[in-house]
């Protein structure tokens, strides 16, 4: 069965970004199962900015899941990425995105590698760049398998990266690299800026994806901008998909409005078919 994620980050960093809950996390879960949500997907500082405790009597409590984590703290406050030709900071970026791994595993989540896979710099070489990337994914990959999980790798817009795009480009560098235990992110907002029929790439490559993040082509919730939502629906539960459809979109109107658009868009497209 599909099911339902909203975003909640806790990162004063990346406010600006395309997150529907902020700050309080009691709060946002309160609200995210008040309206129907079937997880939350978390947007922390740090592995250990959220006792597990704590966290753990949220989720019972509000009847939550933990859909997934995100690393994008390690770029953005610690300026750690994957490709980073200084070795150590590579090693750091490991490191980093290891302690999440862990974190996410001890609630059944696997962590997300976005921002955290980093560019090619101007200058660098681009292959190398490629084989620091499989290196690093290889080995988180490992560490999430160990800790009873898988790693989500996120083919990011030219915007945002210049390394992969598509999903297309994504399978073909988990193959090329025989990586193990990696899956990829299907961003709607991404593929309507990269993809040409998303509907059929989602077919082409239902297999490898293992999260999906729900934002309209402005990436607004679903309804607010132009993508052709019926036939990306058909195609996701044509792969027979089972995992999280996650609203990593802007908090627009505002955060209640958002969430609840969301969740009815979820309702149209998953839930009553």
């Amino acid at each position: 069965m599909i099911k339902s994620a909203v975003t909640i980050a806790l990162v004063p960093q990346i406010k600006s970004g395309p997150w529907i809950f902020w700050e309080d996390l009691e709060k946002s879960m309160e609200k995210a199962a008040a309206m129907g949500f079937d997880g939350i997907e978390l947007f922390t500082p740090s592995a250990d900015a959220i006792d597990p405790n704590q966290l753990k009597e949220l989720i019972q409590k509000y009847k939550l899941q933990i859909a997934a984590v995100g690393t994008g703290a390690g770029k953005v406050i610690h300026g750690l990425t994957l490709t980073d030709p200084d070795p150590k900071i590579r090693k750091k970026a490991i490191s980093f995105i290891s302690e999440m791994i862990s974190f996410g595993a001890k609630f059944g989540a696997p962590a997300i590698i976005g921002s955290m896979q980093g560019n090619v710099l101007p200058n660098a070489d681009r292959e190398e760049a490629f084989t620091w990337l499989a290196e690093g994914l290889e080995r988180l990959g490992q560490k999430a398998k160990e800790a009873g999980t898988f790693l989500i790798y996120e083919p990011l817009n030219r915007y945002e990266t210049n390394l992969i795009h598509t999903l297309g480009g994504g399978r073909d560098f988990i193959e090329s690299y025989q990586l193990n235990n990696v899956k990829l992110l299907a961003d709607l907002f991404h593929m309507n800026i990269e993809e040409g029929s998303i509907d059929q790439v989602i077919r082409e490559h239902g297999k490898y994806i293992g999260h999906i993040h729900f934002a309209d082509s402005n990436r607004k919730p679903i309804g607010m901008g132009h993508t052709d939502m019926p036939p990306i629906a058909k195609a996701i539960l044509e792969i027979n998909y089972s995992g999280f459809v996650s609203a990593e979109a802007f908090p627009s109107p505002n955060p209640e409005a958002a969430a609840e658009l969301t969740i009815q868009a979820f309702s149209k497209y998953f839930r009553n078919q």
